[in-house]
């Protein structure tokens, strides 16, 4: 035990534990109203209940050593396919997306636990093939596996966590030697397909690319979030108007304000100064999470951990863009910061799973 509390990556655990309180602390804020007529927060309450459950988890989890998922990538991908296949099927259908599925009074989302399993199974996939890809027609077998989740979260529709998808195989490509002419070749073909891409989408999606480019064109409809999310932010100026004094949250302005628009509510509460600690806080996590990719003993703990920052960094830049009206809405969460227990444990999860490949690296060294 003491070796493990010697070897852990500490600035890791304490970033992601600010994260964590920092996220309850705007939960607490976001859903104050609610609590008022309950006459306890409901949302707090199940996000701190989860944190603890996961955080036991996370410690079981640095008891196995995580060479060992290799053994079960398989049966782990065949469940993935067979999770996202029942929300196809008789999934829970709520704000236009059929995406849940409900089984008594547990509701999950089976996409957000799709995220960690592509991570593994694909990890293992590209560790059992050739150490270095030379050729574009390398990566087809490995395009090929991903693109069958990405395919069935996509009809959900759920078009986030299928870009989530997209930006996980490219991170672990690109350790592979996937080379930037491919990179140029693959962004030429998906600018000819624009306009086929185009019609293949949902009417909401559509609108939101538009109000994108133009928030004022529905500022009572699609645009109505994103245009109420640069007013939070906005309005919070340099030090914020303090907790839960925040208007456009506490009068129910923003949409989704304990959700996909969380840090639209730190914005407004803690300005300038809230985000700006909060952004550096995800730059920690980004910088001890790419040091123990580079620092694997494996080529499978490289691959994993590459893949694991990949899928954090591209939910910060995504969501954080969406919220400032830089990118368009996807419904991507802020990691650790956003209330939802599926998303919660799947990132909980995966940095358990950054842990143990540091503590494996730590072992070796010592």
């Amino acid at each position: 035990m003491q070796r493990y509390l010697r070897n852990m990556d500490w600035i890791l655990v304490l970033t992601v534990v600010a994260l964590l309180a920092i996220g309850m602390v705007l939960i607490s804020s976001a859903t104050h109203n609610d609590a008022l007529v309950a006459g306890y927060n409901r949302f707090v309450l199940r996000q701190g209940i989860f944190i603890g459950i996961n955080l036991i988890l996370v410690c079981l989890l640095l008891r196995i050593d995580y060479h060992s998922l290799t053994a079960v990538t398989r049966p782990l991908y065949i469940v993935m396919l067979v999770l996202l296949l029942a929300v196809a099927l008789f999934g829970h259908t709520s704000l236009g997306a059929q995406r849940w599925i409900r089984i008594g009074p547990v509701t999950f989302q089976p996409s957000e636990f799709s995220k960690a399993l592509m991570i593994v199974c694909l990890a293992a996939f590209l560790d059992r093939g050739r150490e270095y890809m030379d050729e574009l027609k390398d990566y087809l077998p490995a395009v090929a596996y991903v693109f069958v989740p990405f395919f069935l979260v996509l009809r959900q529709p759920d078009l986030g966590t299928a870009l989530v998808f997209a930006a996980i195989a490219f991170c672990m490509f690109w350790v592979c030697g996937f080379k930037v002419k491919w990179l140029a070749v693959m962004t030429g073909i998906g600018a000819a397909a624009a306009p086929l891409l185009w019609h293949l989408l949902h009417e909401y999606q559509r609108n939101r690319i538009r109000v994108f480019l133009n928030p004022e064109l529905d500022p009572y409809g699609a645009g109505y979030h994103v245009i109420q999310s640069k007013i939070a932010i906005g309005s919070g100026m340099l030090f914020g108007k303090g907790w839960m004094q925040g208007t456009q949250s506490q009068l129910s302005f923003l949409p989704e304000n304990h959700t996909d628009f969380i840090f639209a509510v730190a914005g407004e509460e803690f300005g300038f100064v809230g985000v700006t600690l909060i952004l550096l806080l995800y730059l920690i996590l980004t910088w001890r999470a790419l040091t123990i990719a580079l620092n694997a003993e494996d080529r499978f703990g490289r691959l994993l951990a590459t893949g694991i920052t990949g899928m954090l960094l591209f939910h910060v830049l995504v969501n954080v863009g969406m919220t400032a009206g830089i990118m368009p809405v996807t419904g991507v969460p802020l990691p650790f910061l956003s209330y939802g227990v599926s998303s919660l444990s799947t990132n909980l999860v995966l940095v358990g799973l950054l842990l143990d490949i540091h503590l494996r690296q730590a072992k070796l060294q010592f």
